[in-house]
């Protein structure tokens, strides 16, 4: 049974630290959260890189809903609901492509690019001119952002603006979107993006790419053997910079939170592709000349973060984007995005495309290693007798915050304020009946009653 507004704290113990497992595994609990959450919060949907002309498209999700990201014939990016205003059948069965319009197969409804409906069949001797086209045209999502080339969503028309939801995430997701040289935006996708299924809840690999530096323990194999762009040899991956300090941070009220790294400015550049020098002269010129960009003592990388409430991502020179999009409570389809600068020479995509492969997505050794644990937590958790048994996400909780010039609260690796402040985001859209109880609409106090 669904919980009623009094019980969802006992679910969320923020206080003690203490998740329930029914949040995890509970199907009616998972239904609330597709009209709670996914109905009203800003989703992740693709780049406008993926659709450069006139007449391309690329289907995508916003929780459980096919979406449409096109391009119209006159340039202009729109995001339409992938399902015919007469039947419901999906009126785009294609991933990618380019179109002069969109017909239903099943009665052969035509939209035009720009979402409306051109054509009916038989329209005279079917309605006799009583069906008005102009009303029936594809659904198109009320609020949409174009944030440097990223396009995101939002279905609720009352929900506030993407800038204000990002609030102060936005220093670390540029890092995602800027360019390598720190300049701004500028950056494009990689043809072709990685989709795999897994048997988990959405929230398991959300939460965990939102600041779990604790888990680096799963990746133990991956370290001993020196795994990097080349194999290992001349690499940094895993390795500590003189003066670099790995933090977690999390945004207050907003359920945003990330797992990053901070070093000392003048730094030098550490060779990272062995005998491929070409690759790593790119980086090392990109490297110096963020340093020309620096208004701050210290550079910081973006390791792994989330932004509230499925949209994982890294920077840094593995600049990707993951989206764990719910497919039922005990299935997660993840879609991996791989985005470099446009101008990056055909050498270095290449170098790149390989060292990316093999470390991410549904073959990649540190992917796999989550996958694992994810899989296994998820199926050890659903028996009458584990969902009597909380979570623990008490790591950290009397800390004392640190204080680095870096927007957020700022804890050490070994914490889970992170997930605390997510599972805290995650129970004001529970609780809330509308936007206008959910901070920032409402110009409440960053997390209101549930800061502890």
């Amino acid at each position: 049974m669904t919980p009623n507004e009094k019980s969802w704290k006992s679910l969320v113990d923020l206080d003690h630290g203490l998740i329930s497992r029914e949040i995890f595994v509970n199907e009616e609990i998972y239904r609330e959260e597709q009209e709670k959450i996914f109905a009203r919060t800003w989703l992740f949907i693709g780049h406008e890189s993926q659709v450069p002309k006139p007449g391309d498209f690329f289907v995508s999700c916003m929780g459980e809903e096919s979406v449409i990201l096109v391009r119209d014939q006159r340039s202009k990016i729109h995001v339409f609901l992938n399902t015919c205003r007469h039947r419901g059948m999906k009126v785009c069965r294609y991933d990618t492509g380019n179109t002069v319009v969109f017909t239903c197969p099943y009665h052969g409804w035509t939209y035009d690019t720009d979402g409306s409906l051109s054509g009916v069949p038989r329209f005279k001797e079917g309605y006799a001119g009583g069906l008005d086209k102009s009303q029936w045209g594809l659904v198109e999502v009320p609020q949409m952002e174009n944030y440097k080339g990223s396009i995101w969503g939002n279905w609720d028309k009352n929900a506030p603006p993407f800038v204000d939801y990002l609030g102060d995430f936005k220093m670390y997701l540029d890092q995602l979107f800027d360019r390598f040289d720190g300049g701004d935006g500028g950056g494009e996708v990689l043809e072709g993006v990685h989709k795999w299924r897994m048997p988990c809840n959405w929230k398991f690999p959300a939460t965990s790419f939102g600041g779990d530096a604790a888990h680096e323990y799963s990746h133990r194999s991956t370290h001993v053997a020196g795994y990097g762009p080349q194999g290992g040899k001349g690499d940094r991956h895993g390795k500590i910079r003189p003066g670099e300090k790995r933090l977690e941070v999390s945004i207050p009220g907003l359920g945003h939170g990330a797992h990053i790294s901070v070093y000392p400015a003048e730094s030098p550049y550490t060779p990272t592709w062995g005998d491929v020098r070409s690759v790593d002269d790119y980086f090392k010129a990109a490297y110096e000349k963020q340093a020309e960009r620096l208004s701050s003592p210290l550079r910081m990388d973006v390791g792994a973060a989330t932004f509230f409430p499925n949209a994982s991502f890294a920077a840094g020179m593995r600049r990707t984007i993951v989206i764990w999009h719910p497919r039922g409570p005990h299935m997660t389809e993840a879609w991996r995005f791989y985005l470099v600068d446009r101008d990056t020479p055909q050498e270095v995509r290449d170098a790149l495309r390989r060292y990316l492969m093999r470390y991410s997505g549904p073959v990649g050794m540190t992917e796999q290693d989550d996958m694992e644990n994810w899989n296994y937590a998820y199926a050890a958790s659903k028996g009458t007798i584990a969902r009597r048994f909380p979570y623990n996400y008490q790591m950290g909780i009397e800390n004392e915050r640190l204080d680095v010039p870096v927007p957020g609260v700022v804890t050490q690796v070994l914490s889970e304020e992170n997930q605390r402040s997510r599972f805290r985001r995650w129970l004001d859209f529970m609780e809330a009946p509308d936007w206008n109880a959910i901070y920032p609409k409402n110009g409440s106090v960053p997390g209101g009653a549930h800061r502890g």
